[in-house]
């Protein structure tokens, strides 16, 4: 008895040390990974696709999952992905505002920029903020939707 419980004492402690990868970085530096994103886009010729969220919105993580998934090859294909962490709405407003503030109307929000940094796309309704509702198909359509309407 004791044996099994030492085991199950074990395996309850090692998994609550496994962490999962947050969909968003709380630390990063988000201008210098704009920036970088920018000059992979350049040598790429892809676009950038800026998706602000946080980590606890359920959307957002729905759609990291998604990019994560179904929509992977179809997001890496056309686009360098930047996700940027707008914390409790006091993070990183500076680079949301300098593309319209796209968060006004909720997380997750999307803004895709020419290599050059011209803005092509901001959200600006809240067309992602019910990703979960979406699903896979439902965000492959959106964001096919917009790439052809923003060549």
């Amino acid at each position: 008895m004791k044996k099994n419980f030492a085991s199950l004492l074990i395996l309850i402690c090692s998994s609550s040390y496994a962490t999962v990868a947050p969909a968003y970085l709380e630390t990063a530096d988000a201008q210098a990974d704009l920036n970088l994103a920018l000059k992979q886009a350049q040598a790429s010729k892809k676009k950038v696709l800026i998706i602000f969220g946080a980590n606890w919105c359920k959307d957002c993580l729905e759609l990291d999952k998604s990019f994560k998934a179904e929509n992977a090859a179809l997001i890496a294909s056309q686009f360098v992905l930047v996700k940027i962490d707008v914390g409790q709405f006091d993070k990183n407003l500076s680079i949301a505002n300098a593309y319209g503030n796209p968060i006004k109307k909720g997380i997750p929000a999307a803004v895709i920029l020419r290599a050059d940094n011209t803005l092509l796309y901001a959200s600006k309704g809240g067309e992602l903020s019910n990703a979960r509702r979406m699903g896979d198909a439902g965000i492959a359509q959106f964001f096919q939707q917009v790439m052809s309407q923003h060549p």
